[in-house]
């Protein structure tokens, strides 16, 4: 069974940076899909971003710019460059991956990490 791993999350002050890892147990990494996604308190979860086995990106409007993510499969990770943070970026982060596609609705991603708390200060 697959498992998730992330780390990198912490307290930075509005303006600042954090990079987020997740790591993934198996083989086939290099043929999934890897996700991020976000969940404040009191809130749903949402899609953050996306890459495709293949490399190809995608982003939610509200971090579109600002964050970046990657892959690096001799790693078997996943990254997430969290770049000129705001106050409504804190949440819990969780990477999600598939064989396939990772959908922007959590709720048809079934391999989920445990997260990563980021807090953004003002």
């Amino acid at each position: 069974q697959v498992q998730l791993l992330e780390s990198g999350g912490g307290l930075v002050q509005a303006g600042g940076s954090l990079r987020l890892s997740c790591t993934s147990s198996g083989r086939t990494f290099s043929s999934s899909a890897m996700g991020w996604f976000r969940q404040a308190p009191g809130k749903e979860r949402e899609f953050v971003a996306t890459i495709s086995w293949t490399g190809v990106t995608y982003y939610a409007d509200s971090v579109k710019g600002r964050f970046t993510i990657s892959r690096d499969n001799a790693k078997n990770t996943s990254y997430l460059q969290m770049n000129s943070l705001k106050p409504e970026d804190t949440a819990v982060y969780y990477c999600s991956r598939s064989g396939n596609y990772i959908y922007t609705d959590p709720a048809r991603n079934d391999v989920w990490g445990q997260g990563t708390q980021v807090t953004v200060s003002s």
